[in-house]
């Protein structure tokens, strides 16, 4: 049996146990879990390592180098992203719908886990957490299969993790990771009927269409943009970009990690007439101010659409 098929089989064996876990048996797990990222920064940082040196070996570019990164705050983020996971309201059990037939009868519609979770994703170590953390507080199992250039990052992740788990009430099968780098390892995801519930790719463009394209199990389709900013009538004029017309376009992103924005939408009302240009950053490329609540970040150069008013 291949590892791929054996790890999709433990999850589905575990997807009746885990569904059957209530709040406080969730919640202890996603803390515990939590707090072993954070004891063992060392080990998770020093198998990171290995991931940017052999990265570094073959070229990766700078900014995936980047996003390969694991360091001290980082992890700290990765635990306090579990830790909100937890505060957050159960999902499961939830009744969206009720009402009662001529007969008497009451029928609710009540939120039920999907069962095991396939994800595709790319080579960033920080989804490794948050989609364990996501898939186990909705009573679901998952398999997960990251980018080859993270493997040995996230090989120590879930090892943290199943560690962290097997202190708990949650079956520590209910988190898998295909530690394959080949490619043919994500391909076998796509077609494993009766094992998977359902597939989510999150990466870029061309591995969505490649999943959605050859899948056979259901797949929900995630966005790849494209993202607006829009600026109602009582934004604040010194705290959101005014694009010129004379302006080049560009492409936003206010953190690292988010979506790129295609286009700002400003209201007439609100644009004051002629907008005032996009700061330039040092290198050249346009910079946004920082908007109020959003997290800092920079600004690329490439987009199309900037400046729009509607």
């Amino acid at each position: 049996m291949s590892e791929v098929k054996d790890k999709a089989l433990r999850a589905k064996q575990a997807a009746g146990r885990m569904g059957l876990a209530d709040t406080r048996q969730k919640n202890a797990a996603l803390l515990r879990m939590a707090d072993a990222l954070i004891a063992e920064e060392s080990s998770l940082i020093a198998a990171n390592e290995k991931d940017l040196q052999r990265g570094r070996t073959t070229g990766l570019r700078a900014s995936l180098l980047d996003r390969l990164k694991l360091d001290g705050k980082r992890i700290a983020a990765m635990a306090e992203g579990l830790r909100q996971i937890a505060a957050l309201p159960d999902p499961v059990g939830d009744v969206l719908e009720s009402f009662t037939r001529p007969n008497g009868l009451r029928i609710n519609k009540v939120r039920v886990p999907i069962g095991v979770i396939g994800i595709i994703y790319e080579a960033r170590p920080n989804v490794t957490v948050d989609a364990a953390g996501l898939c186990l507080k909705t009573g679901n199992t998952v398999v997960l299969r990251g980018g080859s250039s993270a493997l040995e990052s996230n090989r120590r992740i879930v090892q943290v993790l199943h560690d962290a788990l097997a202190e708990t009430e949650l079956p520590t099968d209910a988190l898998q990771l295909i530690e394959s780098a080949d490619r043919s390892s994500a391909g076998e995801m796509l077609k494993l009927n009766g094992l998977l519930d359902v597939l989510i790719p999150r990466g870029g463009a061309s591995l969505i269409r490649s999943v959605v394209e050859n899948a056979t199990v259901p797949v929900i389709e995630t966005g790849a943009g494209v993202c607006h900013t829009y600026r109602q009538r009582s934004g604040q004029r010194e705290s959101f970009p005014h694009c010129d017309q004379r302006q080049g376009s560009a492409s936003v992103r206010l953190q690292r990690n988010g979506n790129a924005a295609g286009a700002v939408r400003l209201r007439r009302a609100a644009s004051g007439g002629a907008g005032r240009p996009i700061p330039r950053s040092r290198r050249g490329a346009p910079r946004l101010p920082q908007v109020p609540g959003a997290r800092p970040g920079h600004v690329a150069g490439g987009g199309s659409g900037l400046g729009h008013r509607v």
